[in-house]
């Protein structure tokens, strides 16, 4: 068994955002499993979901930014539903997401290219919430 070190102060800022976005708190998870017991997708994870809750309490989020758990999370809310504390796992999945994707610079979207990119078929709804999601 090799020793985790444990350096919160590293990523401070990026946890900071992934739970400001999010809203949940980490320190209620009591690490019991039933988020990773019930997740649909947890064959394909190669972190199970309550360890990604761990990581960050450890401070290691570039273990959970280089997995493939948060792309692989269906967002099914199972988890939530499973949590004894209240913890939403599903949220901090997606605030993980979008601060990796915020970073890369990936998520800027300006008023003149949405014109270009509408479809008949898109809910307006849809296009407001795109707009709103990715143009910080």
């Amino acid at each position: 068994m090799s020793r985790v070190k444990i350096n919160p102060d590293s990523k401070k800022k990026e946890l900071d955002q992934i739970l400001e976005i999010s809203g949940e708190n980490i320190r209620d998870c009591m690490q019991c499993g039933k988020c990773s017991a019930g997740c649909p997708a947890s064959n394909s994870m190669d972190i199970l979901p309550h360890q990604v809750i761990r990581l960050l309490q450890l401070g290691q989020l570039d273990k959970v930014a280089s997995s493939q758990t948060i792309w692989n999370c269906a967002s099914c809310f199972t988890c939530a539903s499973r949590c004894p504390r209240n913890v939403d796992l599903a949220k901090l999945m997606e605030a993980i997401r979008l601060t990796l994707i915020r970073v890369k610079g990936n998520s800027r979207l300006k008023a003149d290219d949405v014109p270009g990119k509408l479809d008949n078929k898109i809910p307006q709804q849809a296009i407001v919430s795109g707009f709103r999601k990715y143009n910080k």
